[in-house]
């Protein structure tokens, strides 16, 4: 055998393999949108409330038609129940939680015996930009919910201690969680901005959690900028 021939029977199989690849990352895209999130953490906010920590924020999609929500992204101490010295805190993203309960089919929050998926679940990122990207069927039709809650930001009406009604934040929320949404069409190239749907309280009356606005200052600002935009979707071997 020739060592011409030996080459090409060593080359050839390898690049049937890597053809194959090349194919199925781009299968992958057919008939797919990636929905970008772009969102910018307040750093001032984040240094000047009590704990100085990043906020605590969950990113997920409604199915308008069926109401199915998928999470898209979850800071890792909401979706391990990691709270440092507290079993739960159910006022940190109350209406995400009850998103998470029902993909989970559990009536307990996050915890170490049920915990978020990892697929979902990331460091709770820096001030600064944070990025991520969740693909759809192109042409679909979302709700997308945004869950946003900075531990210790402290205001007038939302206090540590409450000296006249003598109450203390036992868990050190501060302002309660916001929420934000707005409806995403898939179609590549387009754009849209989320607005402040109101605040998230786990003990509201009635049967929602989404209450209006009441004594909110800073932490409207705690993302001073969302950006959604819908992109070619990248190919990946990967899923």
């Amino acid at each position: 055998m020739t060592r011409l021939r030996r080459s090409i029977l060593i080359i050839f199989p390898l690049l049937v393999v890597a053809a194959g690849l090349v194919i199925y990352a781009y299968r992958g895209t057919r008939g797919k949108t990636d929905i970008e999130f772009r969102i910018h953490i307040n750093q001032q906010l984040v240094q000047e409330s009590a704990f100085g920590e990043s906020p605590t924020f969950a990113i997920w999609l409604e199915e308008p038609s069926t109401g199915r929500c998928k999470t898209i992204f979850v800071t890792r101490r909401a979706a391990l129940g990691d709270w440092e010295g507290k079993a739960e805190v159910p006022s940190a993203l109350p209406c995400w939680f009850e998103v998470y309960k029902s993909e989970n089919q559990t009536r307990e929050l996050p915890g170490v015996e049920k915990q978020a998926p990892v697929a979902v679940t990331g460091a709770t990122p820096e001030p600064g930009y944070f990025i991520t990207r969740a693909r759809v069927g192109a042409g679909t039709s979302w709700k997308c919910w945004i869950e946003v809650n900075l531990s210790g930001d402290y205001n007038e009406h939302y206090q540590e201690y409450n000296e006249e009604a003598k109450t203390i934040d036992a868990f050190a929320n501060g302002q309660p969680a916001l929420i934000y949404s707005v409806v995403i069409d898939a179609v590549e190239g387009s754009a849209v901005t989320p607005s402040i749907t109101g605040m998230c309280l786990p003990d509201s009356p009635g049967d929602s959690l989404i209450r209006p606005l009441k004594g909110i200052t800073t932490a409207k600002s705690v993302f001073d900028e969302i950006n959604i935009t819908l992109k070619k979707p990248n190919p990946s071997i990967l899923k």
